[in-house]
């Protein structure tokens, strides 16, 4: 390849200068085949490859190449042939004699051809597109692989993204419900693709065109309370949704890298909302006005709010167990016991299960997203240890309840003491948590413990003397509601007549 002074230098000797070709060939050292050519292009036009040439060896098996490649169009990608493959068929069934990169240009070539091609797209204002991603972080001091639902308004670049531990049915409705309050309305149509957390089935003809599809449960639901049109890309085709597509790698490369660290979700998740909000004063290229300000149009166009947000929420029906327990999704929740056997409703949010046993909720629990965990309130259970307090000691929902010290204490002096009944009595004091904090209750058994009563009575007497603002003393003026009682001074005179009546009763009771 010769450079772009060298042409310049030969054309200027001989256009300008009157050198001849000859001359010109000799003096620069190159060929004159190559000088005429010099003179024809005032720039090197680079290296041009005419048109292959058809092979004669291969060409007779285009249309064998041809069929197969159009054929792996309609199975799956990792069981269609590869050039290797291509050509070991070429030479095992059809007597190809020619070498294997002939079959591999010509491969290439093919499905360079059959790449699809696109149409640049422009979007009306109020839609959306929706669509979960996943990365690593550390929450809570632990590394953990999580997934973040984004939306996207593909006429402004409007952006919304939360994180959640697992992509579930309950975290895509409540995506939806926290970026619709974010961008403060509602669109006139979400693009999905076909995901089974809005897709229950699709619906096929016999030539295998897609004629329906059946929504699931929640997002029929969902879609009912906010009244937005639901769109579907076709299947296993990203590009439908490009927008959002494209606003899940931006997440991932600019809000989660490097690894984001956070002491929980709710933390996580206020950082990703306060970068979706920074990201929206962006210019984009080829945008004369902020995204903020073209969003401005997109919140125009759409719906407003309904007067309440869905309840997003998972709803079973089930029964609660002889163990108390209620199980939702392959992990069990404690109750009261006292609602053992009973039929009840479970809800469960992504960060929490709500247990209902009528119109009254019975229990709330953090939600475990374990396989096979146990979720145990210990106080769910000591009403009945009360009646069973050998148990006491091996009830696996106490295991691991962190208690004070001096409740511990509490427990040992009430054993030395009293024996079995202590034990009984201990667990009384461990259901005033039912009524009250437990670091209250914590609280009056080490001031019981310093007064040296020991019983659940002066625990009790302690723990409401401070609630109430009072001395620690039974005043019946404080108890107006109870009976009062008058007791008289006692008169040593009735001590003697006693006595006198005793001996005369002994007396008559002797034999004569």
């Amino acid at each position: 390849m010769f450079t772009v002074e060298l042409y310049a230098k030969i054309r200027r000797a001989v256009m300008v200068d009157g050198l001849s070709q000859r001359e010109a060939a000799r003096r620069f050292g190159v060929h004159r085949n190559t000088i005429g050519k010099m003179l024809q292009f005032s720039v090197p036009p680079g290296y041009r490859r005419g048109e292959r040439r058809v092979s004669t060896k291969l060409g007779p098996h285009h249309g064998w190449i041809d069929r197969v490649l159009e054929h792996d169009r309609s199975v799956h990608k990792k069981q269609r042939h590869t050039a290797v493959r291509l050509f070991e068929r070429l030479r095992d069934e059809e007597g190809y004699t020619g070498s294997y990169t002939l079959v591999r240009e010509y491969v290439g070539e093919v499905l360079l051809r059959s790449r699809e091609m696109f149409v640049p797209l422009s979007h009306a204002p109020g839609h959306a597109q929706a669509d979960f991603g996943e990365a690593d972080g550390y929450i809570g001091g632990k590394k953990v692989r999580f997934h973040y639902f984004c939306m996207d308004l593909p006429q402004s670049d409007g952006c919304f993204v939360k994180a959640y531990p697992a992509e579930t049915a309950e975290a895509f409705c409540d995506g939806h419900v926290a970026a619709f309050a974010f961008f403060g309305g509602v669109p006139g149509s979400i693009l999905y693709d076909n995901t089974r957390l809005a897709v229950a089935k699709i619906i096929k003809s016999d030539g295998s065109r897609i004629t329906g599809r059946t929504r699931s449960q929640m997002f029929a639901e969902l879609q009912s309370h906010y009244l937005f049109e639901d769109k579907f890309g076709r299947p296993a085709k990203g590009n439908d949704k490009g927008k959002v597509e494209g606003l899940v790698g931006y997440a991932r490369r600019n809000f989660m890298t490097p690894l984001p660290v956070a002491t929980s979700f709710e933390a996580l998740n206020a950082t990703l909302e306060d970068a979706c909000r920074k990201r929206h004063h962006a210019i984009l290229r080829g945008q004369t006005m902020s995204i903020a300000e073209r969003m401005q149009a997109d919140i125009a166009a759409f719906m407003p709010l309904p007067a309440a947000p869905y309840d997003a929420c998972h709803k079973i029906a089930t029964r609660v167990t002889s163990l108390s327990l209620v199980r939702y999704r392959n992990n069990d929740y404690s109750v009261p016991t006292r609602f053992g056997h009973r039929d009840v409703l479970v809800k469960g949010y992504v960060d929490r299960v709500e247990i209902a046993c009528h119109a009254e909720t019975i229990a709330v629990h953090a939600r475990s997203y374990d396989t096979a965990d146990f979720v145990y309130n210990p106080l769910h259970y000591l009403a009945l240890l009360e009646h069973k307090s050998r148990a006491l000691d091996q009830a696996a929902p106490l295991e691991g309840w962190l208690l004070a010290e001096s409740v511990h204490r509490l427990r040992r002096l009430l054993d030395l003491r009293m024996g079995h009944p202590g034990r009984r009595e201990f667990i009384q004091v461990l259901r005033l948590m039912e009524s009250f904090h437990q670091h209250q209750v914590e609280q009056a058994v080490s001031e019981a413990l310093a007064l040296g009563a020991i019983s659940f009575d002066a625990i009790k007497m302690l723990l409401l003397a401070r609630l109430e603002s009072r001395p620690a003393r039974l005043d019946l003026t404080f108890y107006p509601y109870l009976p009062s009682a008058t007791v008289k001074t006692t008169d040593p005179r009735a001590y003697m007549g006693l006595v006198g009546t005793a001996s005369t009763t002994i007396t008559a009771g002797l034999p004569a």
